[in-house]
């Protein structure tokens, strides 16, 4: 790979993976500093240095940024849960608390940029279904992780956990804004998770 030198600064030329990759590190840093609104392809494409046909072949509209963006994101997030969820034996009570805290947590490392790129991600049907996709492998996920401890039927904790991923949403979002902090937005969502895989009484 040669090194090219434009007005006397020396600049590498990036593979296609490695510059999509530098535009999606752009596109986050605008997010969290300037906010999500200000995220658009001849931003990034200012931000990142390059030109802004460079920022549209990678991406196509701004509805193409936005959801590559949340995915990039939420990758990191479900690698974070399965690495924690999938090392060692634990009972309901240690499964409980490690899906409650790294779930809550990992909205603590995107500093509410998920929040943030994920209200974006309703603003129209394509982008919506995108969401929603993503929402529901959080579901399988926790079906998965919760199953073994839980005597539901698989339907029937599968509609759970729908609803345990709608909390986990909610209190990540309540801890961003600051109305609780993130060991009571972990300690709430380990109770609603205790009290929806145990099967009725009766």
């Amino acid at each position: 790979m040669r090194d090219a030198t434009e007005g006397g600064v020396v600049s590498r030329r990036l593979s296609r993976t490695q510059r999509r990759r530098q535009l999606l590190d752009t596109a986050l840093l605008i997010v969290r500093e300037e906010g999500v609104d200000r995220l658009t392809l001849g931003h990034l494409a200012a931000r990142a240095g390059v030109s802004k046909p460079v920022a549209y072949d990678h991406f196509g509209t701004r509805s193409g940024l936005l959801i590559e963006l949340y995915k990039s994101v939420d990758i990191e997030q479900v690698n974070a849960l399965r690495s924690a969820l999938t090392t060692g034996e634990r009972s309901l009570e240690e499964t409980v608390e490690v899906l409650a805290a790294t779930y809550i947590h990992c909205s603590v490392d995107t500093s509410g940029e998920r929040h943030a790129l994920g209200a974006a991600l309703t603003g129209s049907e394509e982008k919506g279904a995108v969401y929603q996709e993503l929402l529901d492998g959080y579901v399988v996920l926790f079906a998965a992780v919760l199953k073994p401890h839980s005597t539901l039927s698989p339907a029937e904790l599968e509609r759970r956990c729908v609803g345990l991923v709608g909390a986990g949403e909610a209190l990540s979002a309540a801890m961003v804004r600051g109305s609780c902090s993130e060991a009571e937005a972990a300690e709430a969502f380990a109770s609603l998770i205790q009290g929806a895989v145990r099967a009725p009484v009766g």
